[in-house]
Protein backbone atom coordinates (compact mmCIF):
# COMPACT_ATOMS: atom_id res chain seq x y z
CA UNK A 1 0.00 0.00 0.00
CA UNK A 2 1.40 3.49 -1.17
CA UNK A 3 1.95 6.11 1.81
CA UNK A 4 -0.32 8.96 2.12
CA UNK A 5 1.26 12.69 1.42
CA UNK A 6 3.76 14.29 3.47
CA UNK A 7 2.91 15.45 7.00
CA UNK A 8 4.79 18.58 9.00
CA UNK A 9 3.25 16.62 12.19
CA UNK A 10 4.94 13.32 10.89
CA UNK A 11 7.25 14.15 8.27
CA UNK A 12 8.66 17.44 9.47
CA UNK A 13 9.85 15.82 12.87
CA UNK A 14 13.16 15.42 12.08
CA UNK A 15 13.51 18.21 9.07
CA UNK A 16 16.53 20.11 8.43
CA UNK A 17 16.31 23.52 10.59
CA UNK A 18 13.10 22.89 11.69
CA UNK A 19 13.96 25.56 14.30
CA UNK A 20 13.34 28.10 11.42
CA UNK A 21 10.34 26.76 9.97
CA UNK A 22 7.20 28.46 9.52
CA UNK A 23 4.02 28.11 7.53
CA UNK A 24 2.51 31.37 5.22
CA UNK A 25 -0.14 31.63 2.71
CA UNK A 26 -0.17 33.18 -0.21
CA UNK A 27 -1.41 33.73 -3.72
CA UNK A 28 -3.36 30.70 -2.53
CA UNK A 29 -0.56 28.44 -2.01
CA UNK A 30 0.00 27.15 1.72
CA UNK A 31 4.02 27.66 2.01
CA UNK A 32 6.47 25.46 4.24
CA UNK A 33 9.31 28.27 4.36
CA UNK A 34 12.37 28.55 6.41
CA UNK A 35 14.17 31.62 7.96
CA UNK A 36 17.37 32.22 9.69
CA UNK A 37 20.50 34.98 9.76
CA UNK A 38 20.42 38.99 9.25
CA UNK A 39 21.81 41.25 7.07
CA UNK A 40 21.16 41.31 3.01
CA UNK A 41 18.09 39.27 2.05
CA UNK A 42 18.85 35.68 0.13
CA UNK A 43 16.56 34.27 -1.69
CA UNK A 44 17.01 30.67 -2.28
CA UNK A 45 14.93 28.62 -5.01
CA UNK A 46 15.12 24.85 -5.52
CA UNK A 47 15.21 22.87 -8.59
CA UNK A 48 12.72 20.31 -9.58
CA UNK A 49 11.99 17.50 -7.27
CA UNK A 50 13.81 19.49 -4.38
CA UNK A 51 12.85 20.92 -1.22
CA UNK A 52 13.95 22.76 1.59
CA UNK A 53 16.37 20.10 2.56
CA UNK A 54 18.52 20.45 0.28
CA UNK A 55 19.46 23.74 1.38
CA UNK A 56 20.21 22.29 4.96
CA UNK A 57 24.07 23.08 5.09
CA UNK A 58 23.90 25.67 2.81
CA UNK A 59 21.71 28.17 5.04
CA UNK A 60 23.33 28.10 8.55
CA UNK A 61 26.68 29.05 6.70
CA UNK A 62 25.04 31.92 4.30
CA UNK A 63 23.07 33.12 7.77
CA UNK A 64 26.12 33.97 9.17
CA UNK A 65 26.02 37.16 6.85
CA UNK A 66 22.72 37.10 5.08
CA UNK A 67 18.79 36.74 5.63
CA UNK A 68 18.07 33.93 4.50
CA UNK A 69 14.72 32.45 2.88
CA UNK A 70 14.11 29.44 1.26
CA UNK A 71 10.78 27.78 0.62
CA UNK A 72 9.54 24.34 -0.65
CA UNK A 73 8.27 25.89 -4.29
CA UNK A 74 4.62 25.10 -5.12
CA UNK A 75 4.31 20.72 -5.00
CA UNK A 76 7.11 20.28 -3.51
CA UNK A 77 7.84 18.79 0.16
CA UNK A 78 5.12 20.67 2.50
CA UNK A 79 3.47 23.20 0.18
CA UNK A 80 0.79 23.01 -1.50
CA UNK A 81 0.10 22.65 -5.27
CA UNK A 82 -2.76 25.18 -6.92
CA UNK A 83 -3.54 24.67 -10.36
CA UNK A 84 -1.79 27.17 -12.63
CA UNK A 85 1.62 27.38 -10.57
CA UNK A 86 3.70 24.61 -11.85
CA UNK A 87 4.74 26.91 -15.17
CA UNK A 88 7.87 28.84 -15.24
CA UNK A 89 5.35 32.32 -15.11
CA UNK A 90 3.53 30.87 -12.61
CA UNK A 91 6.58 29.44 -10.10
CA UNK A 92 7.78 33.42 -10.78
CA UNK A 93 4.21 34.92 -9.65
CA UNK A 94 3.66 32.32 -6.96
CA UNK A 95 7.14 33.28 -4.92
CA UNK A 96 6.62 36.82 -5.81
CA UNK A 97 3.25 36.52 -3.99
CA UNK A 98 5.15 34.89 -1.14
CA UNK A 99 7.61 37.90 -0.99
CA UNK A 100 4.76 40.14 -0.82
CA UNK A 101 2.65 38.53 1.89
CA UNK A 102 6.90 38.22 4.40
CA UNK A 103 7.52 41.47 3.08
CA UNK A 104 11.01 40.66 1.98
CA UNK A 105 12.90 41.91 -1.20
CA UNK A 106 15.75 39.97 -2.20
CA UNK A 107 19.12 41.68 -2.57
CA UNK A 108 20.04 38.31 -4.06
CA UNK A 109 18.54 35.45 -5.55
CA UNK A 110 20.06 32.02 -5.67
CA UNK A 111 18.43 29.19 -7.83
CA UNK A 112 19.82 25.75 -8.16
CA UNK A 113 18.37 23.93 -11.31
CA UNK A 114 15.37 24.81 -12.57
CA UNK A 115 15.31 27.69 -9.34
CA UNK A 116 17.78 29.39 -11.34
CA UNK A 117 15.00 30.00 -14.38
CA UNK A 118 12.29 31.06 -11.48
CA UNK A 119 14.97 33.84 -10.55
CA UNK A 120 15.79 35.12 -13.86
CA UNK A 121 11.90 34.81 -14.88
CA UNK A 122 11.32 37.01 -11.93
CA UNK A 123 13.84 39.70 -12.48
CA UNK A 124 12.43 39.97 -16.63
CA UNK A 125 8.74 39.89 -15.12
CA UNK A 126 9.67 42.81 -12.49
CA UNK A 127 8.82 40.44 -9.87
CA UNK A 128 11.66 41.00 -8.05
CA UNK A 129 14.73 43.24 -8.01
CA UNK A 130 17.97 41.95 -6.56
CA UNK A 131 21.79 42.91 -6.96
CA UNK A 132 22.72 39.84 -8.25
CA UNK A 133 21.21 36.78 -9.35
CA UNK A 134 23.36 33.41 -8.75
CA UNK A 135 22.68 29.66 -10.38
CA UNK A 136 23.84 26.81 -9.39
CA UNK A 137 23.97 24.15 -11.98
CA UNK A 138 21.36 26.32 -13.87
CA UNK A 139 19.16 24.36 -15.84
CA UNK A 140 18.40 27.10 -18.24
CA UNK A 141 18.44 25.67 -21.45
CA UNK A 142 15.69 23.24 -23.71
CA UNK A 143 16.53 19.33 -24.13
CA UNK A 144 18.31 19.09 -27.37
CA UNK A 145 17.58 16.30 -29.52
CA UNK A 146 15.21 13.85 -29.75
CA UNK A 147 14.48 14.45 -26.27
CA UNK A 148 13.12 18.01 -26.61
CA UNK A 149 10.02 16.52 -27.91
CA UNK A 150 10.28 12.59 -26.37
CA UNK A 151 11.00 13.68 -22.78
CA UNK A 152 7.81 16.59 -22.18
CA UNK A 153 6.05 14.03 -23.68
CA UNK A 154 6.38 11.31 -21.84
CA UNK A 155 6.41 14.07 -18.44
CA UNK A 156 3.12 15.39 -19.37
CA UNK A 157 1.42 11.54 -20.06
CA UNK A 158 2.37 10.72 -17.03
CA UNK A 159 1.44 13.65 -14.82
CA UNK A 160 -2.16 13.27 -16.59
CA UNK A 161 -2.09 9.90 -14.82
CA UNK A 162 -3.83 10.40 -11.30
CA UNK A 163 -2.18 7.14 -10.37
CA UNK A 164 1.36 7.64 -11.48
CA UNK A 165 2.48 9.44 -8.41
CA UNK A 166 1.14 6.73 -5.89
CA UNK A 167 2.87 3.92 -8.22
CA UNK A 168 6.07 6.10 -8.54
CA UNK A 169 5.59 6.22 -4.21
CA UNK A 170 4.88 2.51 -3.78
CA UNK A 171 7.99 1.15 -5.12
CA UNK A 172 9.38 -1.01 -2.56
CA UNK A 173 13.31 -0.05 -1.75
CA UNK A 174 13.23 3.49 -2.17
CA UNK A 175 16.61 4.00 0.08
CA UNK A 176 17.69 1.93 -2.81
CA UNK A 177 16.17 3.87 -5.53
CA UNK A 178 17.75 7.37 -4.24
CA UNK A 179 20.74 6.30 -3.55
CA UNK A 180 21.13 5.26 -7.69
CA UNK A 181 18.97 8.25 -8.87
CA UNK A 182 21.31 10.79 -6.77
CA UNK A 183 24.51 8.83 -8.35
CA UNK A 184 23.24 9.81 -11.82
CA UNK A 185 23.71 13.57 -11.06
CA UNK A 186 27.52 13.09 -10.22
CA UNK A 187 27.08 14.25 -6.85
CA UNK A 188 27.68 12.20 -3.45
CA UNK A 189 25.59 12.71 -0.61
CA UNK A 190 26.26 11.36 3.50
CA UNK A 191 23.25 9.04 4.46
CA UNK A 192 21.43 12.14 5.80
CA UNK A 193 20.72 13.33 2.34
CA UNK A 194 19.91 9.78 0.80
CA UNK A 195 17.54 9.53 3.58
CA UNK A 196 15.38 12.61 3.13
CA UNK A 197 15.45 11.98 -0.41
CA UNK A 198 14.07 8.55 -0.07
CA UNK A 199 11.63 10.72 1.98
CA UNK A 200 10.29 12.73 -0.34
CA UNK A 201 10.62 10.10 -3.69
CA UNK A 202 8.24 7.90 -1.24
CA UNK A 203 5.27 10.62 -1.27
CA UNK A 204 3.18 11.08 -4.14
CA UNK A 205 2.15 14.32 -2.69
CA UNK A 206 5.68 15.36 -3.72
CA UNK A 207 6.05 13.09 -6.77
CA UNK A 208 3.09 14.70 -8.08
CA UNK A 209 4.86 17.68 -7.66
CA UNK A 210 7.90 17.43 -9.30
CA UNK A 211 6.03 15.69 -12.86
CA UNK A 212 3.66 18.48 -12.76
CA UNK A 213 6.11 20.80 -13.23
CA UNK A 214 8.53 18.60 -15.54
CA UNK A 215 5.03 18.70 -17.51
CA UNK A 216 4.92 22.58 -17.29
CA UNK A 217 8.16 23.78 -17.63
CA UNK A 218 9.15 25.85 -21.40
CA UNK A 219 11.78 27.40 -21.24
CA UNK A 220 12.28 29.27 -24.45
CA UNK A 221 9.86 32.49 -24.15
CA UNK A 222 12.33 33.28 -20.98
CA UNK A 223 15.42 32.60 -23.06
CA UNK A 224 13.90 34.72 -25.62
CA UNK A 225 13.53 37.71 -23.14
CA UNK A 226 17.47 37.11 -21.90
CA UNK A 227 18.56 40.05 -23.83
CA UNK A 228 16.52 42.09 -21.54
CA UNK A 229 18.34 40.57 -18.33
CA UNK A 230 19.80 43.88 -16.78
CA UNK A 231 20.87 41.89 -13.02
CA UNK A 232 24.58 40.91 -12.51
CA UNK A 233 24.08 36.92 -13.48
CA UNK A 234 26.98 34.50 -12.60
CA UNK A 235 26.41 30.77 -12.75
CA UNK A 236 28.44 28.23 -11.35
CA UNK A 237 28.37 24.60 -12.19
CA UNK A 238 30.25 21.43 -11.14
CA UNK A 239 32.58 19.55 -13.48
CA UNK A 240 30.84 16.26 -12.54
CA UNK A 241 27.34 17.38 -13.24
CA UNK A 242 25.93 14.56 -15.15
CA UNK A 243 22.39 16.24 -14.89
CA UNK A 244 22.96 19.71 -16.45
CA UNK A 245 25.76 20.07 -19.13
CA UNK A 246 28.56 22.64 -17.77
CA UNK A 247 28.76 23.74 -21.25
CA UNK A 248 25.13 25.41 -21.22
CA UNK A 249 26.34 28.01 -19.26
CA UNK A 250 29.70 28.89 -20.61
CA UNK A 251 27.06 29.09 -24.17
CA UNK A 252 25.25 31.58 -21.86
CA UNK A 253 27.94 34.14 -20.74
CA UNK A 254 28.73 34.18 -23.88
CA UNK A 255 25.85 35.78 -24.79
CA UNK A 256 25.26 37.87 -22.47
CA UNK A 257 27.22 40.77 -21.10
CA UNK A 258 26.14 40.30 -17.79
CA UNK A 259 26.18 36.85 -17.32
CA UNK A 260 29.52 35.34 -16.32
CA UNK A 261 30.27 31.55 -15.64
CA UNK A 262 33.13 29.57 -13.06
CA UNK A 263 33.56 26.19 -12.70
CA UNK A 264 33.94 24.71 -9.38
CA UNK A 265 36.11 21.27 -9.43
CA UNK A 266 35.17 18.01 -8.64
CA UNK A 267 31.35 18.29 -7.55
CA UNK A 268 28.38 17.34 -9.58
CA UNK A 269 24.60 19.06 -9.78
CA UNK A 270 23.70 18.76 -5.94
CA UNK A 271 27.44 20.64 -5.07
CA UNK A 272 25.91 22.90 -2.32
CA UNK A 273 24.48 20.02 -0.60
CA UNK A 274 28.65 17.95 -1.01
CA UNK A 275 30.52 21.52 -0.17
CA UNK A 276 28.05 23.68 1.72
CA UNK A 277 30.30 25.95 3.00
CA UNK A 278 32.51 26.45 -0.15
CA UNK A 279 29.16 27.22 -2.32
CA UNK A 280 28.32 29.70 0.47
CA UNK A 281 32.36 31.57 0.42
CA UNK A 282 31.36 31.57 -3.35
CA UNK A 283 28.11 33.53 -3.23
CA UNK A 284 29.22 36.07 -1.00
CA UNK A 285 32.76 36.80 -2.69
CA UNK A 286 29.82 37.27 -5.82
CA UNK A 287 28.11 39.52 -3.99
CA UNK A 288 30.98 41.73 -2.72
CA UNK A 289 32.61 41.67 -6.57
CA UNK A 290 29.15 42.54 -7.93
CA UNK A 291 28.64 45.46 -5.18
CA UNK A 292 31.99 46.49 -4.87
CA UNK A 293 31.53 46.35 -0.87
CA UNK A 294 31.04 43.69 1.68
CA UNK A 295 27.57 41.97 1.52
CA UNK A 296 26.97 42.71 5.64
CA UNK A 297 27.12 46.32 4.42
CA UNK A 298 24.27 46.17 1.59
CA UNK A 299 22.09 47.00 4.11
CA UNK A 300 21.50 47.17 7.69
CA UNK A 301 19.93 43.66 9.61
CA UNK A 302 17.06 45.38 10.88
CA UNK A 303 15.33 46.59 7.98
CA UNK A 304 13.59 43.48 7.63
CA UNK A 305 11.08 43.26 10.34
CA UNK A 306 9.92 40.52 12.60
CA UNK A 307 6.43 41.12 11.36
CA UNK A 308 8.29 40.21 8.36
CA UNK A 309 9.06 36.35 9.86
CA UNK A 310 5.77 35.95 11.17
CA UNK A 311 3.81 32.82 10.09
CA UNK A 312 1.31 30.28 11.47
CA UNK A 313 2.55 26.33 12.89
CA UNK A 314 1.88 23.40 10.53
Amino acid sequence: MSKPPLSWQRDGRDWPNRSASVFHRAGGVAWHVQRMGRGPVLLLLHGVGGATHSWRGLMPSLAKNWDVIAADLPGHGFTTSPAGSNTLPGMAHAVAALLDVIDAQPDCIVGHSAGAAIAIQMALDGLARPRLLIGLNAALMPFKGPASTVFPLIAKTIALNPATPWLFSGLAGWRFQARRLIATTGSQLDQEGLDLYAKLFGRPSHVAGALTMMASWELEPMLARLPQLSIPTHLLTGTNDRTIDPREAKELAGRHPLVTHQEIQGFGHLMHEEAPDQIARNISQWAEAAWGISARRVMTAGQTGAASRRGFVG
